[in-house]
């Protein structure tokens, strides 16, 4: 197979995987934010399961690619939803909430991949594009996860910090999130010289090794 057929394949897998793991991940964050009181997302338009409101040609399309053809991780991100943390109810305690619900809204996707791959070798489907998609799902969510548990804002894990910490330290750490450009072309770099990727390949290792621990039950019952 040639490089350009390869790499028109490895779209074609990944390309389903990302875009929802990417609008869950983000719809995620606005229905919490909703519920404690934000409505702003949805008066947007962007509490939605549709990819096109969510997209970021750069972020959602060229990254993913670029960096799975480089060091096989294919991150990337979409537009992000908007919150209004000040009409929260509880704007400190309930940013944590909302930063969490992308990670764990990913981290549900993902088990859902298994939970399909698992279904679908019970049934004897062997058809391998939708093999490869269902593993390609739990990856992609995988790496989505861990990779915005990062503790930096603005990735989820820091606004998560943030909210946990003592309110000047939150304020001082909140404020990391001024250089949002700069520290997403440092993860990147530290991503692509190795730097980061040991510990990130780690991560997705536990999250795919829990992913599959808790399809165990189901994957024993459709093959023993």
């Amino acid at each position: 197979m040639s490089e350009l057929s390869q790499a028109i394949q490895t779209v074609a897998v990944y390309a389903i995987p990302v875009l929802f793991a990417i609008s869950l991940h983000e719809a995620a964050h606005g229905y919490v934010a909703r519920y404690f009181g934000d409505p702003t997302a949805h008066q947007l338009g962007r509490l939605s399961m549709n990819p096109t409101r969510h997209i970021d040609p750069f972020g959602t399309i060229v990254l993913p690619l670029i960096l799975y053809l480089t060091i096989h991780m294919p991150f990337g991100y979409a537009k992000p939803v908007p919150v209004d943390y000040s009409r929260l109810r509880n704007p400190k305690k309930q940013m944590g909430f909302v930063a969490a619900a992308g990670p764990l809204a990913n981290f549900a996707m993902g088990l859902a991949w298994a939970v399909w791959l698992v279904l679908m070798r019970g049934m004897g489907v062997s058809e391998p594009f939708l093999v490869q998609m269902a593993v390609a799902g739990i990856n992609v969510n995988a790496v989505m996860c861990v990779f915005n548990l990062l503790p930096v804002p603005p990735l989820d894990g820091g606004r998560i910090v943030t909210s946990l910490l003592p309110n000047e330290l939150a304020r001082r750490y909140a404020r990391i999130e001024l250089y949002t450009p700069w520290i997403f072309i440092a993860l990147i770099v530290l991503m692509y010289t190795g730097v980061l990727s040991p510990l990130l390949s780690s991560m997705v290792s536990g999250f795919i090794q829990l992913v599959g621990l808790l399809v165990l039950p189901l994957n024993i019952l459709l093959n023993s």
